[in-house]
């Protein structure tokens, strides 16, 4: 039989108050979220950036839902959608939410620190999944009860998750400036190779340069990447124009697009990523160096700075000579 709260009459000395109800409580909770969301969107400027810099998966639909909800139940428009802007409204309700939601981040580091050590790494698939595990496994002894948390990506998108706090170390490679805030260590330089299946008739990478347009298929990762750049570089000191005509996620995808004869690709030469029966790897002499850096915020870590020891121990026995 389901629990009911027994009546007293109003007033009496053994009056109780009743149990609040689940739809006020849920109520008061949904407020809470509907604060935070603001927060978030006016942190970032607008509903489509909030959504982007999230610590946890949410629709923009939704977002904009509850924000509506929020505005209704507030009698007021919190800000402008095109161009964002906060209303007179809205600046009172951010400067009450902004300190509390701010301070979450440091208790929340503060706590974390209190209970088992928490290492968040980005880094390239081909780095997560052919050399991090052993570098982990010399740190991991050290620290037995380490939390790991790793996630692939590619360069800017893992720079803007280290800035946002989102991890606490990247591995990527590195072309420019770094951004306010980001130190780096330089771990190695990798040159650039082209990729042939087996049965194209080519001898050289300069020869493939050369044939005009009658090249093949040109396949790579984004052009935003470091790789594509310094490729795109160095033709144009060639006066050579070669457009990518497939853009893929991963080094390993290009080495298998090759394979199956949709084109050449645009690698690093890296073995575990370009090693295949059914393709060629041909140098691009002349060509600039990828540099692959580990990136990080502020001060490192005491863990941060034994990952980064490891990974430099790792690099001089697997690379001994970084300018090979």
């Amino acid at each position: 039989m389901p629990y009911r709260p027994r009546q007293r009459e109003a007033g009496g000395a053994d009056a109780v108050a009743l149990p609040r109800r689940r739809s006020e409580s849920r109520a008061l909770a949904m407020n809470l979220h509907h604060l935070e969301l603001f927060y978030y969107v006016a942190r970032h400027g607008g509903i489509s950036a909030a959504v982007r810099h999230m610590p946890y998966g949410v629709q923009q639909p939704a977002v904009s839902s509850q924000i509506k909800l929020l505005e209704e139940d507030l009698g007021v428009r919190l800000f402008e959608r095109q161009p964002f802007a906060l209303t007179e409204e809205g600046q009172i309700l951010w400067a009450c939410v902004q300190p509390f939601f701010d301070s979450l981040a440091p208790v929340r580091a503060q706590l974390r620190q209190r209970g088992s050590p928490q290492l968040r790494i980005g880094a390239a698939e081909v780095v997560l999944r052919n050399h991090l595990p052993r570098v982990m496994q010399q740190v991991r002894r050290a620290q037995p009860g380490l939390r790991l948390t790793l996630r692939s990506g590619l360069q800017p998108e893992l720079e803007a998750a280290l800035r946002n706090r989102e991890i606490d170390l990247a591995v990527v490679p590195v072309r420019g400036r770094l951004p306010a805030r980001v130190h780096s260590r330089s771990l190695l330089s990798l040159p650039l190779v082209l990729l042939v299946p087996t049965t194209l008739r080519v001898r050289s990478a300069s020869e493939l340069l050369a044939r005009g347009r009658n090249r093949e298929a040109l396949i790579c990762l984004p052009a935003s990447e470091t790789v594509c750049r310094l490729f795109q570089k160095g033709l144009k000191r060639r006066g050579v124009e070669w457009t990518p005509s497939v853009e893929v996620a991963s080094m390993s995808l290009i080495t298998r697009y090759v394979a199956d004869g949709y084109g050449v690709g645009l690698s690093l030469l890296e073995p575990e990523v370009v090693k295949h029966p059914k393709v060629r790897v041909l140098p691009l002499e002349g060509f600039d160096e990828v540099e692959v850096m580990a990136l990080w915020l502020g001060r490192p870590s005491p863990l941060v700075q034994v990952v980064l020891d490891e990974i430099d121990r790792y690099v001089a026995q697997h690379w001994p000579d970084p300018a090979a």
